[in-house]
C-alpha cells in the first residue's frame, strides 16, 4: 500500500470539507451572529490542514490510480477525519466544548444518523445549525462520491472510492465513467431537495426552517431546528411533504434517475422498490390499527401518525411527530424492527437495507423448498435476475456480521450500567442510523447523559453502519497490511 496517495487524496478532501463550512459562515454573517468566528477559523484549520497534506505528500506520478485497499482505507479515514474537523465549529463556538460531544454530533450528521446531544438546539446561532443540517445533507448522499465528482480534475482514479462507499449492493453504474456516476446523483440529489424546498415553503415553513428539514430529509437524517423536531409545526401539510420525500431518499437513487431520463419501466418493476413500499404499506396498517385502538379517537390522526413515524423510522430519517416511546408496545415493536429494515440499497439511509432482507427471506424459502424437493435445482432470483452465489455469500454475511456486531455493542452498553432496552434501542438506531431510541434515549430526551465510553461506542456503530460494516472490518484484517 503506497502512503503518498493515501495522505494526498485526504488531503484534498479536507481541503474540500473546509470550503463547504463558507456557507454557514456566510448564513452566521448575514444573521450578524458571534458564531462567525469559530467557522473562519474551522476553515482555515481544516483547508489548511487539507492543504499541507496536499503539497506535502503529492506523487510524482500525473495520474494516480488507486488500489482496492486504498480505497478502503481513504473512505474509512475520510469519515473519521470528516467527523473531527467537522466538529471544530461546535468547539471553538462552545456549543458543545468536549471532543466526545461534539465528535458524536458530527458523526451523527456525516452518517446521517440524527442521534444527538444538543438539548436546546433552539437557542443555537443559525449559522452552527445550517452547520449541523449540512453535515447530514453531504454525508446523505456521500461527502466522498462529492470528492469523487471533483478529484478527477485533481488526477486521482475514483472507482475505487465509489465502491467502497455507495450505500448498499448497486449494482449498475449510471454511465461509463464514475466521475460522471457521481453527478449524475448529485444532480438527481439537488433537484429533488430543491423541490421540497418550494413545497415546505408553500406550507407556511420559512426559508431557514425549509432548508435545514429538506436538507435532513434528503439525506435520511432526521436533524431538526426545533427541539421537538417536526411535531413543533403541528401541519398535516408539512408532514405529508416530508414523508413524500422521506420515502423518495429511501429509494435507489439510480431509479430517480432512471426516472427522469424517461426510462418508467425499470422504475415499477424493481423487486427492492415494491417490497420497500409494501413494507411501509403494512407496518402503516398495523400501526395505524393499535394507535386507534388504544392511543387515538379518530381514524385519521392514527393514520397521520403512523404513515410519519413508520416512513420516518424505516427510511432511517428520525423525524418525529409524537413521543412514540409513550405507544403501545405492538407499535414500538414494529418500529424497532423497521429500524433493522432500513431503505434500499442506492438510497441514502442506513441499516441492512431492503434487498438483504428480501434476499435472506426468499434463500430462507428456498431452503424450505429443498426440504421438499431435496434433487429440485433451486436459484434465488430477483426480478427476472439470478442472484450469483458470491452475492448471496455476501449478503448472508453481511446479515450474521450486522446482527453479532449489534449484540456485542448492546453487551457493551449495558456493561456500562444502562438497561437492556435502553441499551438495545441504542446501539439500533446508531447502527442504523436512525436516531431516536427507546428506554432513556427516546425522541423527548437527547444521549446528552450517556456515558462517556458508550458515546464513543455509539459512534463506531454510526461509522461502521453507514460504510456497511465490510468498509470498517477489513481494516482489521491483518492480511490487508501486508504487501
Amino acid at each position: 500500500m503506497k502512503a503518498r496517495p493515501v495522505l494526498y487524496t485526504l488531503g484534498a478532501f479536507l481541503f474540500i470539507l473546509g470550503l463547504t463550512m463558507l456557507v454557514p459562515l456566510a448564513c452566521s454573517l448575514y444573521y450578524g451572529e458571534a458564531d462567525a468566528w469559530s467557522f473562519i477559523l474551522s476553515v482555515g484549520i481544516t483547508s489548511g490542514t487539507g492543504s499541507a497534506l496536499y503539497f506535502a505528500s503529492r506523487p510524482k506520478e500525473k495520474k494516480i490510480v488507486l488500489s482496492h485497499r486504498e480505497g478502503f482505507l481513504i473512505v474509512s479515514a475520510g469519515w473519521i477525519l470528516a467527523a473531527f474537523f467537522g466538529g471544530l465549529p461546535y468547539m471553538i463556538h462552545g456549543a458543545l466544548p468536549t471532543l466526545t460531544d461534539a465528535y458524536f454530533e458530527t458523526m451523527s450528521g456525516f452518517t446521517t444518523t440524527g442521534s444527538t446531544v444538543i438539548n436546546k438546539i433552539e437557542s443555537l446561532p443559525h449559522g452552527i445549525i445550517l452547520w449541523r443540517s449540512m453535515t447530514q445533507w453531504l454525508g446523505g448522499m456521500g461527502i466522498i462520491i462529492l470528492s469523487v465528482a471533483i478529484l478527477p480534475f485533481l488526477g486521482v482514479g475514483g472507482r475505487q472510492l465509489f465502491k467502497a462507499e455507495a450505500p448498499g449492493p448497486v449494482k449498475d453504474k449510471l454511465v461509463p465513467r464514475i466521475a460522471e456516476t457521481a453527478r449524475s446523483l448529485w444532480i438527481v440529489y439537488v433537484i429533488i431537495t430543491v423541490a421540497g424546498f418550494i413545497l415546505l415553503l408553500f406550507g407556511g415553513m420559512g426559508a431557514f426552517d425549509a432548508v435545514n428539514h429538506i436538507f435532513c430529509a434528503m439525506a435520511t437524517g432526521g436533524f431538526s431546528t426545533k427541539d421537538s423536531s417536526v411535531a413543533w409545526f403541528n401541519s398535516a401539510y408539512i408532514d405529508g411533504v416530508l414523508v413524500a420525500f422521506m420515502v423518495i431518499a429511501g429509494m435507489n437513487f439510480t431509479l430517480h434517475y432512471q426516472l427522469l431520463t424517461g426510462n418508467f419501466r425499470t422504475f415499477y418493476k424493481d423487486s427492492e422498490m415494491r417490497f420497500f413500499l409494501g413494507t411501509i404499506l403494512i407496518a402503516t396498517l398495523l400501526v395505524t390499527l393499535d394507535l386507534r385502538l388504544n392511543v387515538f379517537a379518530d381514524i385519521g390522526g392514527a393514520f397521520r401518525y403512523a404513515i410519519f413515524q413508520v416512513s420516518s423510522i424505516i427510511t432511517t430519517t428520525g423525524f418525529v411527530t409524537d413521543n412514540f416511546a409513550k405507544w403501545p408496545a405492538f407499535s414500538q415493536i414494529i418500529l424497532l424492527l423497521l429500524m433493522f429494515i432500513g431503505g434500499s440499497a442506492g438510497s441514502t439511509g442506513g441499516a441492512i437495507k431492503c434487498v438483504r432482507i428480501l434476499l435472506v427471506l426468499k434463500q430462507g424459502y428456498r431452503e424450505l423448498y429443498r426440504l421438499v424437493h431435496p434433487h429440485a435445482v433451486t436459484q434465488v432470483k430477483l426480478g427476472h435476475e439470478t442472484v450469483p452465489q458470491d452475492v448471496m455469500k455476501s449478503v448472508l454475511g453481511f446479515f450474521v456480521l450486522y446482527l453479532c456486531i449489534a449484540i456485542l455493542a448492546t453487551i457493551a452498553m449495558a456493561a456500562l450500567g444502562l438497561d437492556m432496552i435502553t441499551a438495545f434501542a441504542a446501539v439500533a438506531t446508531t447502527l442504523g442510523n436512525v436516531g431516536p431510541g427507546l428506554g432513556l434515549y427516546h425522541p423527548g430526551t437527547t444521549f446528552s447523559e450517556a456515558p462517556v465510553l458508550g458515546k464513543w461506542i455509539l459512534s463506531f456503530c454510526m461509522l461502521i453502519g453507514r460504510l456497511e460494516i465490510y468498509t470498517i472490518l477489513v481494516l482489521l484484517i491483518p492480511e490487508f497490511w501486508k504487501k
